[in-house]
């Protein structure tokens, strides 16, 4: 998966303004180019965990025959799926799901099935 400056510096930018809570959205993809990041709201308001309510549009892009990656943000610990992200997995199950540390600024992807976390090349 590839992540062009723009869209990382977006995702930092949204990270940072969310402080202390997780950001979150989705990372619009074709042919594992990350095109556009859409922010999203975290509905938990939390600094441990994410819930995200996207506008409904955006759900409607894997018709056109993009691939939508989940985003969201540590504020300190590794850019790894932790074990609520892992049960938390629900419709992004199978999907591409990248996690920016803000403090060290470290970005990975990942994909998480069957509780079982597999890293994602990432290129940027």
């Amino acid at each position: 998966m590839l992540i062009p400056p723009a869209v990382r510096s977006a995702l930092v930018e949204h990270a940072d303004a969310e402080k202390p809570n997780e950001a979150c959205g989705l990372i619009v993809l074709r042919d594992g180019v990350a095109e556009r990041y859409v922010p999203a709201r975290n509905a938990a308001a939390s600094p441990y965990r994410f819930e995200i309510d996207a506008q409904p549009e955006v759900w409607f892009l894997e018709d056109e025959g993009y691939e939508l990656a989940v985003f969201h943000s540590h504020l300190s610990s590794p850019p790894r799926p932790s074990r609520t992200d892992v049960e938390n997995i629900g419709l992004w199950e199978g999907k591409p799901y990248v996690i920016l540390t803000v403090r060290s600024g470290e970005l990975a992807a990942w994909r998480i099935r069957d509780g079982k976390i597999e890293p994602v090349p990432l290129a940027s």
